[in-house]
C-alpha cells in the first residue's frame, strides 16, 4: 500500500511497470466517458508511470499535457515513458501536489485523476485546486478500480479501518463533485469489476474560485 502512495526504491520501479500495466484498460474505458479536442491543455493529477500521459498525448496532438505526481520516483519514470513527447515540447512531468498546484487559474480544459484521488490527504483542499486550475466550462474525470461499491463493497470498511485511503461511496463520490462546486456530474460503474468513472463540469460562467456557498 505504501509504495502504490509513495512509490521507491527497486520495489516502487515494479509497482510504477505493474501501474501502467494493470491501469490501461481502466483508462480506456474510463476516458472513453469523455470526448478529448485535439487541442485540450489537459492536466494528469497522479501521473504515476506516465502510461496516462501518453494517451492522452495522442488523444490531444495540437494540445499539450502536463502531468504531476508528488512522488520523485513516479515523476522520473512518467519522464521515461513520455521522453518522446517531451522532447516535442507537447508534454511537461513536474513533481508537485494536488493541494499546491504549480499552475495559473484557469490553465486546463481537462483534469484527469486516474487511481489517485483516494490517496489525497485532503479531498476537499485537492477538488479545489483542480477547480482553480480549470477553465470554465472545463472537465474533471476521476477513474478509480476500487470504491465503496460494486464488487468490493464488502472490503471498504476494512480497507478505512486499515489504511488512509478514502474508499467513497457512490453518493461519497457525487457530494465531492457537488459541494466543489462542479454541475453536469455524471457517474458511471462497471459493478462486475469495481470500477468507478466520475466526470463534472466547471460551469461556464463560473469564478475561478469557488464561492463561499459552494464550499460549504
Amino acid at each position: 500500500m505504501s509504495q502504490c502512495q509513495q512509490p521507491s526504491g527497486w520495489m516502487g520501479k515494479i509497482v510504477l511497470w505493474s501501474m501502467n500495466r494493470r491501469h490501461s484498460g481502466l483508462t480506456d474505458w474510463g476516458l472513453g466517458h469523455i470526448q478529448i479536442g485535439s487541442s485540450d491543455v489537459i492536466l494528469d493529477v497522479g501521473c504515476g508511470g506516465g502510461r496516462t500521459v501518453d494517451k492522452l498525448a495522442r488523444a490531444a496532438p495540437r494540445g499539450k499535457v502536463y502531468g504531476i505526481d508528488h512522488a520523485e520516483q513516479s515523476v522520473a519514470a512518467s519522464r521515461a515513458f513520455n521522453r518522446q513527447w517531451l522532447e516535442r515540447g507537447t508534454v511537461e512531468i513536474r513533481r508537485a501536489s494536488v493541494t499546491e498546484l504549480p499552475f495559473p487559474d484557469a490553465t486546463f480544459d481537462l483534469v484527469t485523476a486516474i487511481e489517485t484521488h483516494f490517496w489525497w490527504a485532503d479531498l476537499a483542499s485537492g477538488m479545489r485546486e483542480i477547480w482553480r486550475v480549470l477553465k470554465p466550462g472545463g472537465r474533471l474525470v476521476i477513474i478509480a478500480e476500487f470504491y465503496n461499491g460494486g464488487r468490493h463493497a464488502k472490503y471498504a470498511e476494512r480497507i478505512s479501518r486499515y489504511t488512509t485511503m478514502a474508499v467513497l461511496s457512490v453518493e461519497e463520490h457525487r457530494r465531492m463533485f457537488t459541494e466543489a462546486g462542479f454541475d453536469d456530474i455524471r457517474l458511471s460503474e462497471d459493478e462486475a469489476k469495481g470500477w468507478i468513472c466520475v466526470v463534472g463540469g466547471k460551469p461556464s460562467a463560473a469564478p475561478v474560485t469557488p464561492t463561499a456557498a459552494s464550499r460549504s
